[in-house]
């Protein structure tokens, strides 16, 4: 079952994610039972959210964060994340969180502001050098909840308290400090995702009902190719001209994904502040839609990128050591 997850793009996000819709589309009491079935499975995705954002933290400041460099991370980081999230707030300001077309200003943000770190790292560190393979510190930065609390509380959109926003970011520093003082617990952390991720998604998913995602679908399709083509050409764009990276510039489209963790961010997001209860299920399901797009396309348009520059080759090892 574990090797299917992982063939299946996005898979291990996204089939426990399917199999918890369906269970609370056609067999919803079952989960009902109590005890630790209850726990697990229908009333554990935040435990299980925090235990994620814990590893991150740990993750940025143990063993990759050594690996990156400061103007790598920092296009990253503005350009497929920064910048998208901005536009997004502006429009919230200007329309509403209820935002467009079916699309809510959570789910915008849920979507264009999370990274896929792993699809990142793989395609960095086999087309890319150690710049590139550092910049894993930006996606991992802006996994989780943070930076759709941050531009909601400052934008106004959201009325987020200080103490709700202090209780998602405490596991994060927790994490930080872990991974700063022992590198150990780091490497046992660096397992957690692969652990985590399936409950935690089967639990979101038993939140969610078949019909909002049918709906949800599409909508989640379009962000997913709006994420790719602007946030990935965006950082195309700062590794072609702010980095000069000549024929590895295409490697920027890479970062042109949406991570599994964004499913949860709007759930995280409604229990700060509750008047975005009612845009949970749809913006969870066009997340789950916009994963899947995004990490079957972003590694496709990076790979076209690298052809045409002539760059699509393994990185020479020396060369990526000067």
């Amino acid at each position: 079952m574990f090797a299917v997850l992982q063939k299946v793009p996005a898979g291990m996000m996204l089939i426990p994610l399917v199999l918890g819709v369906l269970m609370n589309t056609f067999a919803p009491e079952a989960l009902k039972i109590g005890g630790f079935t209850t726990a697990l499975f229908k009333e554990g995705a935040l435990t299980l959210i925090a235990v994620l954002i814990l590893a991150t933290g740990a993750q940025i400041t143990g063993s990759h964060s050594g690996k990156a460099a400061a103007s790598t991370t920092t296009v990253v980081l503005v350009c497929k994340t920064l910048i998208p999230a901005t536009i997004a707030v502006i429009l919230g300001l200007m329309v509403g969180i209820d935002g467009i077309a079916g699309v809510s200003i959570l789910a915008m943000l849920a979507i264009f502001g999370n990274s896929n770190g792993a699809l990142w790292l793989a395609f960095a560190g086999q087309y890319g050098d150690e710049r590139d393979e550092g910049a894993y510190v930006a996606s991992a930065f802006d996994d989780g909840p943070f930076l759709a609390l941050i531009f909601l509380g400052a934008s106004g959109l959201g009325d987020i308290p200080v103490l709700a926003f202090a209780a998602a970011l405490i596991p994060f520093i927790i994490g930080l400090i872990i991974g700063a003082v022992d590198r150990e617990w780091t490497k046992a952390l660096d397992h957690v995702p692969n652990i985590v991720i399936p409950f935690m998604s089967f639990a979101v998913g038993t939140g969610i009902n078949l019909k909002t995602v049918l709906t949800g679908g599409f909508a989640g399709i379009f962000l997913g190719l709006i994420v790719v083509v602007f946030t990935g050409g965006l950082t195309y764009l700062g590794y072609r001209f702010i980095l000069r990276r000549g024929s590895k510039s295409g490697i920027g489209f890479a970062a042109g994904t949406t991570a599994g963790n964004a499913v949860a961010v709007p759930a995280v997001v409604a229990v700060a502040d509750p008047r975005f209860e009612p845009f949970v299920a749809s913006a969870s399901a066009q997340a789950a839609t916009a994963v899947l797009v995004t990490a079957l396309l972003a590694p496709i348009v990076a790979s076209w990128a690298l052809k045409r520059a002539g760059g699509l080759q393994p990185a020479d090892p020396v060369i990526a050591a000067v």
